[in-house]
């Protein structure tokens, strides 16, 4: 696999950032210092979220360098919705506009016969009233680096070991406290922060789900040589090949230069908690017997990534009692990849946080906007969550009548999308293809919501502010 970028040393992606007016121009009238644990997306999300509603962020980074291993990440309409409106519109379509998925496309493993498939590209859009896309999940990264930036102060290598949340303030390994009038953790499915909010430090959260994900990235070039291979390149789609207790999701990233894989199967024992250097022909070997362009796909692969994928015990809240310390993301609310919405929701949580956030006029109404975002936020994560293991279990069916009664419906939802005819295709496990799950997921304005939900609630939530 690929290296951690590393932001800091990268040329800033020509975006506009310094000219994004987000929240109609609202600036919080009491400005607040906060402190963002974490510096992956979520945390440069919540950096610049909060920072455009007027309030001064301390990012705290474990590592001495910030970047994302590389790997391709989906882009759906409600993400790109958000990145658009932060200024990032151009320069996502320069990067991902060539490798834009005109399908999400499903074959059986064993023969490559494609058993689903649902239209993307111009289609979705219109839709959805926002774009597709697929790119390197460092190149979103960066975008976000380039426009959080001018509004945290990144320090690097400050490890938490501790909060208090009553203060509220952080304690470094060095020793070093760091005091706050709000902190926030964005360090994911092992989070520190969260075993304070929750005051069970002693407990780990944090469990095996029971699949392992493989993540590698093969040169294109290597496949226009073979015709079998070539059109997966020359057609942009993203490939979900299924089969019995796992799968394999392909598409081409970074300018047709790269071809990004991601495959999942059962754990089959493994310990490895944290995402760290696979060996390849174990990838292999766990796909013996599937069909002849997996089998070529992944005989060119030279560097696996491998993690155990992980899942939080339910949440009872997602902020300390005292108001002053809350969770983002990976922290409180992880999700399974098989909906592609894992950075979209971290993302959207740092949205609804910086327009909250744009309203504060007395540090006394912390807690009340911080009970105000849990109560936007939590129905729709639980909701993301769910949409994603059930995808998993469609995915993952075993040979026999089930997986023939599944492919058969996914063969009628795929023939009207050729006729293209409108259906409501409710309930189909190609899940891409149902209309009422793609309106749910893809229509979903974060800004929107926190809108509505002001509007709702703005005279009790004044009265009680």
């Amino acid at each position: 696999m690929e290296p951690k970028s590393s932001a800091q040393n990268t040329v800033d992606a020509p975006v506009t950032a310094g000219r994004v007016v987000l929240y109609e121009g609202r600036k919080a009238s009491k400005r607040l210092h906060v402190v963002i644990v974490g510096c992956g997306i979520g945390g440069l999300a919540a950096a610049f979220c909060l920072g455009q509603a007027g309030h001064d962020i301390t990012v705290l980074e474990n590592t001495s360098q910030v970047g994302e291993i590389g790997a391709g990440i989906q882009v759906c309409p409600n993400l790109s919705r958000l990145l658009i409106r932060w200024g990032l519109g151009e320069r996502l379509k320069e990067i991902a506009e060539r490798d834009r998925p005109q399908a999400f496309t499903f074959c059986r493993y064993s023969s490559g016969e494609k058993v689903g498939m649902s239209r993307l590209g111009d289609k979705l859009e219109r839709l959805h009233g926002a774009p597709w896309y697929v790119v390197h999940r460092r190149d979103l990264y960066d975008m976000l680096y380039s426009i959080a930036k001018p509004f945290m102060d990144l320090r690097l290598g400050c490890k938490v070991v501790s909060v208090d949340p009553d203060t509220p303030a952080v304690r470094l390994e060095s020793g070093e406290s760091i005091t706050a009038d709000l902190i926030i953790g964005c360090d994911g499915i092992h989070s520190v922060v969260r075993n304070y909010v929750l005051g069970e430090e002693s407990i780990p959260l944090a469990v095996p789900w029971g699949d392992v994900a493989y993540r590698a990235i093969v040169p294109t070039k290597e496949m226009l040589d073979d015709p079998e291979l070539r059109s997966l390149v020359e057609n942009p789609e993203i490939t979900c090949w299924i089969g019995p207790g796992k799968h394999l999701v392909g598409y081409c990233i970074s300018g047709g230069e790269k071809y990004n894989m991601v495959a999942v199967k059962a754990n089959g024992g493994s310990t490895c908690y944290s995402t760290e250097e696979g060996n390849p022909d174990e990838l292999r070997a766990s796909y013996v017997g599937w069909e002849p362009r997996v089998q070529k796909l992944l005989s060119r692969v030279k560097m696996v990534l491998k993690s155990t994928l992980m899942i939080c015990n339910p949440l009872k809240t997602w902020t300390h009692s005292s108001g002053r310390v809350t969770l983002v993301g990976d922290s409180c609310h992880p999700m399974l990849p098989y909906r592609a919405q894992g950075s979209a929701m971290a993302i959207e949580d740092a949205a609804v946080l910086g327009n909250l956030f744009s309203r504060l006029s007395r540090h006394s109404e912390i807690s009340q906007i911080l009970e105000a975002y849990q109560s936007i936020r939590f129905g729709r994560t639980a909701s993301a969550q769910t949409a994603s293991y059930i995808n998993r279990q469609n995915y993952h069916v075993e040979d026999g009548e089930e997986q023939e009664a599944r492919d058969a419906l996914m063969r009628l939802a795929m023939e009207r999308e050729l006729e293209e005819e409108t259906y409501e295709n409710l309930g189909n496990p190609n899940a891409w293809s149902d209309k009422a799950k793609n309106a749910e997921t893809f229509d979903h304005d974060a800004d929107a919501a926190t809108e509505k939900w002001w509007s709702q609630h703005a005279v009790a939530a004044r009265a009680h502010l």
